[in-house]
């Protein structure tokens, strides 16, 4: 495991990092044993949210009295300033810490966004006062929209930003990455694995560590786990041509019709379970026909519920055709159910 200093900052972390969202599903002395051992294989940059449920909690317990060891970064989807204030002392306070290495605005994808936060009672000024006062070292911002970050990127108001990248979401490989090569800011790719959907951790790693000032972030929920990524690192990157099949042969089954399970579609005003539901045919795809439907079944069901009203069609930060590819997907469940029953 290298150790790489991201952008213009002083932030010397690992080449690989911990997305905590993860750890949210595990007990918390499971979580802790998990982030720890993370740490021992290496890992020193981890990274969780105030919208992550109990997260910041279990970080805070896994590395107390090691703080000046890890580096750790949260974020807010606060746009106001004194909500702003409120997410980061709660933050500060689970995490046991009086600082923060990186404090980030959440999911800055669309205009109203941007000027909510920008302006004179908005998030940023809240955080830029929290770093003057040494609660927060560096200033980061998140998106799912390409054309938001390079604005972001170009507005040299931020440190870092943290965006999809991933071999089949390359949006960010060209112009926004270098962008922040020539700003100074460093890169963090969210989605190693697509949201769930790249099943093959070798080959999406492959691709990843081709670009050394990308610092990505999978998500953990074993020592298992941790230790399958980490052997990556233990050897040199080498890409092959069947490497290269295996990629395309990702991008022209995946596409761009595929979720990533941001989950800011929801909550669905009519109920419908649309994250699980978009990922039925994944599902479908890994387990026999027969499995699936049983797996998949409340979510399914819950599709019928869909009055077609637009909500997540507003939502969606990819633009994606949420109710038609949930009708979609609702014809393939009835296919498969139809032939369980026969």
């Amino acid at each position: 495991m290298r150790y790489v200093k991201r952008g213009s900052t002083e932030l010397t972390v690992s080449e690989c990092g911990f997305g905590c969202i993860p750890i949210i599903r595990l007990p918390k002395d499971d979580a802790v044993k998990v982030l720890r051992h993370a740490f021992e294989r290496g890992i020193t940059y981890f990274d969780t949210a105030n919208a992550y449920r109990d997260s910041e909690e279990k970080i805070g317990m896994a590395f107390a009295g090691m703080r000046e060891k890890v580096v750790l970064a949260s974020k807010t989807l606060m746009r106001g300033a004194e909500g702003t204030m409120a997410h980061l002392d709660n933050s500060l306070r689970m995490l046991r810490t009086d600082y923060l290495d990186l404090y980030q605005l959440h999911q800055i994808a669309q205009e109203n966004d941007w000027l909510e936060v920008t302006g004179p009672t908005g998030a940023l000024e809240a955080v830029m006062r929290a770093k003057a006062a040494g609660k927060v070292r560096y200033v980061g911002v998140t998106s799912h929209s390409l054309q938001m970050a390079l604005k972001m990127v170009r507005s040299g108001l931020f440190d870092t930003i943290m965006f999809p990248f991933n071999l089949i979401e390359e949006g960010a490989k060209d112009e926004l990455i270098g962008a922040c090569r020539e700003k100074g800011m460093g890169f963090i790719g969210m989605k190693p694995f697509g949201g769930g959907v790249l099943d093959n951790a070798a080959i999406a790693f492959k691709y990843l560590r081709y670009y050394y000032d990308v610092l990505p972030l999978p998500g953990f929920e074993s020592c298992e786990q941790v230790d399958d990524i980490i052997s990556f690192y233990s050897k040199a990157n080498v890409i092959d041509d069947q490497d290269l099949m295996q990629m395309e042969k990702y991008r022209s089954e995946l596409g761009k019709r595929f979720c990533r399970r941001c989950e800011y579609c929801q909550p669905c005003p009519q109920g419908v379970m649309i994250t699980p539901a978009m990922g039925y045919p994944i599902v479908a795809a890994r387990m026999s026909p027969s499995v699936s439907v049983e797996f998949c079944k409340n979510a399914m069901e819950s599709v019928l519920l869909c009055t077609g009203c637009g909500t997540c069609l507003t939502r969606c930060p990819y633009e994606l055709p949420i109710p038609d590819i949930l009708k979609a997907n609702y014809a393939l469940y009835e296919k498969h159910l139809k032939e369980k029953r026969s």
